[in-house]
């Protein structure tokens, strides 16, 4: 069965995010890239502040994980979304499918599933892509030098 035989014909307007098959629930990741930057956390209020610093296994040109199927396997801290954990994350970016979706909002126009093309994410400037730093290749002392302002 191909990826598209896989995908029901509008399945983020016809489903709510519980009822998605595994290959639907990928299907939503723009692959922004912006889950995969290093945010700081403000221990007394909360607030996040995203960083454009990247996580090892993010291909900073692409925005795309260079191991994605075992990425847990090589951090420790990878995510690993569900419907579930939804509820509980409150960093995800205003334009994530995921939060959208949750929020009752539509996908946005320059999402791939309305547009056909993976690359509408990074002419919409809402990807990571060309714009990050591997953390490999930063002083951990220094991460609040890297904060950025470009979530919105």
């Amino acid at each position: 069965m191909s990826l598209t035989e896989s995908l029901r014909p509008l399945f983020w307007k016809n489903y709510p995010l519980h009822e998605l098959n595994p290959v639907e629930w990928e299907a939503l990741c723009d692959g922004c890239g912006l889950c995969c930057l290093v945010k700081l956390e403000d221990e007394d209020t909360h607030e996040v502040a995203y960083t454009k610093v990247a996580c090892k296994l993010l291909d900073c040109q692409t925005a795309r994980c260079r191991d994605y199927p075992h990425r847990s396997q090589h951090v420790a801290d990878c995510i690993t979304l569900s419907p579930a954990l939804l509820n509980e994350i409150s960093w995800l970016p205003p334009s994530c499918a995921y939060r959208r979706l949750q929020e009752g909002k539509n996908l946005p126009s320059w999402h791939y599933l309305n547009t056909g093309t993976r690359q509408s994410v990074i002419r919409a400037k809402k990807s990571a892509a060309g714009r990050c730093i591997s953390e490999i290749e930063i002083d951990e002392e220094h991460i609040e030098d890297y904060i950025v302002r470009w979530v919105r």
